[in-house]
């Protein structure tokens, strides 16, 4: 029994230096954000037995919970760079037919052909849509648009796009070359109520799920969503420090483990052996 019960120890241990060692290699990745492994004790008795002189019969994975505390914000040179200072997530929405929606910490936007502003795995961010004092008029999913730049004013067309700033409130304002602005809508972004339920799909993007629940759509500064910082990133919330010694830790339990299956094996083989 005991081989069986270090033998899940020595699992648990490998799942652990797994998990450490996701979270090390993305310490460049931004947006990223790292789990932990928690596990729990199994143990198994009837009614009849004594739980005084029962021994547990080991461990088993509980769950990998993703650990979404704020990363450190890293200035660059782009406008469309953007990073969330805050719980909330960048809302994208993939080509269709399936124009699949997802939730992203990795602000790091580019233009596409088609001018639409786009994430690292081409789906396009999404805009909600204001009134000329540059209030939301309505924060739902469904009535947001895809955040596309234009190419010239839309009052002259022969006056063209000379810059685009976006506020810590989301406001993404367009000015064209003879001086006039165009506010063209606040950034979309979403709340969880149980961020640890979102599942990742990779690339710091996330869907949500049942145990996430549903989104609640708003623009940046309003409740936990937290405000957007133009022209900076979000680094990966590693502790490169931390996650190595917890990989010393990791790696210890699994030697100790390894180590308590090769006695086991040999007090078998000592049984086996006498005559």
């Amino acid at each position: 029994m005991s081989f069986f019960t270090s033998l899940s120890g020595l699992k648990g241990a490998q799942t652990d230096l797994s998990v450490i060692s996701n979270n090390l290699a993305n310490v460049g990745s931004a947006g990223f954000k790292k789990s932990r492994a928690q596990f729990s004790d199994v143990f198994a008795g009837s009614p009849t037995q004594s739980s005084k002189t029962q021994a547990g019969q080991g461990s088993r994975l509980n769950a990998v919970v993703q650990q979404f505390t704020q990363g450190t914000l890293e200035a660059t040179d782009k406008t469309l760079d953007l990073a969330i200072a805050g719980e909330g997530f960048f809302v994208t929405r993939g080509e269709p037919p399936r124009a699949a929606v997802t939730y992203t910490r990795n602000g790091a936007f580019q233009v596409n052909t088609n001018r639409q502003v786009v994430d690292t795995i081409g789906s396009t961010l999404q805009l909600l849509p204001v009134d000329a004092n540059g209030n939301v008029t309505s924060a739902t999913i469904a009535s947001a648009t895809n955040f596309v730049l234009p190419t010239a004013s839309p009052t002259n067309p022969n006056v063209s796009l000379i810059n685009v700033s976006i506020g810590i409130d989301g406001l993404v304002t367009a000015t064209y070359a003879d001086g006039s602005d165009q506010m063209l809508g606040k950034i979309a972004m979403a709340s969880f109520t149980a961020q640890e339920g979102l599942r990742p799909i990779g690339d710091a993007h996330w869907q949500s799920t049942g145990e996430s629940g549903q989104p609640a759509i708003d623009s940046p500064t309003n409740g936990p969503l937290g405000s957007v910082r133009s022209g900076a990133l979000e680094r990966a919330n590693v502790d490169v420090t931390e996650e190595l010694v917890a990989l010393i830790s990791a790696q210890r339990n699994f030697q100790a483990n390894a180590k308590a299956i090769e006695t086991a094996s040999n007090m078998t083989q000592a049984i086996v052996s006498i005559r």
